[in-house]
């Protein structure tokens, strides 16, 4: 299965304001909306990042939009932080303002979702999640000051930039290893293989433990856990009917 991980950065909007406290801002004051920056991808596996960046209202700005909704388009799954709220929705903006075509409808893997669904952290952000679980820290820079950098089109603000982005897409990775025995709902990789030997659903290995059942209202099922990634699962056609009435 192809999974691209993907983080994108964006520029801040840039609007009229009387004050910096409790603003409410209007449609009339603002002057440049928000758009993406730059992108950092790779693919699960891969030694390779890829990574893009452009100031908007220019050519390349056209060709780094078109280059990440390639990717999109290739890929069998999407995998993230925060991405179902934020990136995606961000980037589909982009294509539509472009007159392109939505990409193909693929999963997403969001692992702020998991975060929040399985564990009760201090925070979920990933500057802490990181450090926390112990796989890497995100690129500390200037603040504000490194997206002023950028639009002012600053190589020093642009080549942090760039670090700060990729960085990212490394923890992602490494935070996605992490929590792959804990996503519900992953895409099946039994399905990605004509080969007939049951797979572990969310990593493919084929090292499954039978250990006990999983028991439904009415069936019963054997119950494996994957020794390569600790996912638990259980197989496809019950091994047991219990002889009881079915409530509805």
């Amino acid at each position: 299965m192809k999974t691209l991980l993907l983080d994108i950065e964006t520029t801040p909007a840039l609007v009229y304001t009387w004050g910096l406290f409790e603003q409410t801002i209007t449609v009339d004051q603002i002057v440049e909306p928000t758009s993406v920056l730059c992108w950092a991808a790779k693919w699960h596996g891969s030694d390779k990042i890829m990574w893009c960046g452009s100031r908007n209202g220019d050519r390349s700005f056209e060709v780094m939009i078109q280059r990440i909704h390639s990717l999109l388009s290739e890929a069998d799954a999407v995998c993230h932080y925060n991405g179902k709220s934020f990136d995606i929705p961000r980037l589909n903006q982009e294509f539509l303002k472009l007159d392109m075509s939505p990409p193909p409808p693929i999963p997403q893997i969001d692992l702020k979702l998991v975060i929040n669904k399985q564990f009760s952290m201090l925070s979920t952000k990933l500057a802490f999640v990181g450090p926390y679980l112990e796989i890497g820290e995100k690129v500390k820079h200037e603040g504000w000051d490194l997206w002023r950098g950028c639009i002012d089109g600053n190589k020093e603000s642009w080549k942090t930039m760039r670090k700060y982005n990729e960085q990212d897409v490394v923890l992602l990775e490494r935070l996605y290893e992490k929590l792959l025995p804990w996503i519900d709902q992953h895409p099946n990789l039994n399905l990605m293989t004509d080969e007939k030997e049951p797979r572990c659903p969310n990593c493919g290995s084929t090292k499954l433990h039978r250990r006990g059942v999983a028991r439904a209202t009415t069936y019963e099922y054997a119950r494996f856990q994957c020794q390569e990634c600790g996912r638990w699962c259980r197989a496809r056609r019950s091994v047991k009917r219990a002889n009881t009435v079915e409530v509805r």
